[in-house]
């Protein structure tokens, strides 16, 4: 099958599987993010030879902090990783090799970081005032597809100067500002047309937070494989790579717009 044929085939199904699961029900949400929540474990200690049980053990242990936390005032402290986002926006610009040569306490402190507590924050997303609100992290993903979508045409069209070519050859700076103009515009369609209550300001924060933060966390994925020394971070979809290649954007942004969540909505 041509590639471009299965990675067209495969982002359709991911989607509708995506959508699906959201606005069916706050269960069908939480069971398929379970499952990329494992894979998305299973795939990070692949690419740094991790002990699976113990990182399937600490997945477990970390996920039960829903059932304490969930939608209640206490989740906050998922915010404890912050400062560790900022440190790979900071180690994005440092030539050292990361993690691969660092103690495997090191490897766990990034699979805790990176991985476990995002995916734990992203099943928060969704909640409106304590309320399972769908189309509010349907509206995130929007705004990440069209983030993705138009920086990725505005880069092949009028694409001249590198936004960060040792880590992504391929990024223009005028695919990255075309993204972000069209991620704003997206945003205010989502506020004139659907009832999420939420100020226009808000969602325009949100939509800079997704171009700017997504972008990055798709280039702290792709330093995380270049370390490894991978093309992808797995292979369950096909033309696409892995979970953690689907997922970098909102991972990398879920704690920043979980701290938007918490001081303006």
């Amino acid at each position: 099958m041509n590639e471009v044929v299965k990675r067209t085939i495969s982002g359709i199904l991911y989607i509708l599987i995506l959508i699906v699961a959201i606005m069916y029900s706050a269960n069908t949400f939480i069971a398929l993010f379970a499952v990329f929540y494992f894979i998305g474990v299973n795939e990070f200690s692949n690419l740094f030879k991790l002990n699976k049980p113990l990182s399937f053990g600490l997945s477990i242990l970390f996920a039960s902090s829903l059932f304490l936390l969930n939608n209640t005032s206490e989740n906050y402290i998922y915010l404890i990783i912050l400062p560790f986002s900022l440190y790979l926006i900071l180690d994005l610009f440092f030539n050292k090799p990361h993690i691969k040569d660092n103690s495997n306490t090191t490897k766990y402190i990034h699979l805790i970081s990176y991985v476990i507590i995002p995916f734990l924050i992203i099943t928060q997303l969704p909640y409106l005032h304590n309320k399972y609100t769908p189309f509010l992290l349907i509206s995130i993903f929007i705004l990440i597809w069209c983030n993705d979508t138009f920086a990725y045409i505005c880069g092949r069209l009028l694409g001249k100067h590198k936004l960060y070519e040792k880590i992504s050859p391929k990024k223009t700076i005028e695919g990255f500002v075309g993204g972000v103009i069209f991620t704003m515009i997206a945003a205010y369609i989502i506020y004139k047309t659907q009832q999420l209550n939420l100020t226009l300001d808000v969602l325009l924060i949100l939509a800079l937070v997704i171009s700017f933060l997504g972008t990055i966390g798709d280039l702290v994925e792709s330093k995380y494989k270049r370390v490894a020394g991978v093309k992808d971070s797995g292979a369950i979809m096909p033309g696409h790579g892995g979970i953690l290649d689907r997922l970098d954007s909102i991972l990398f942004a879920a704690p920043f717009l979980f701290l938007i969540y918490k001081l303006f909505i």
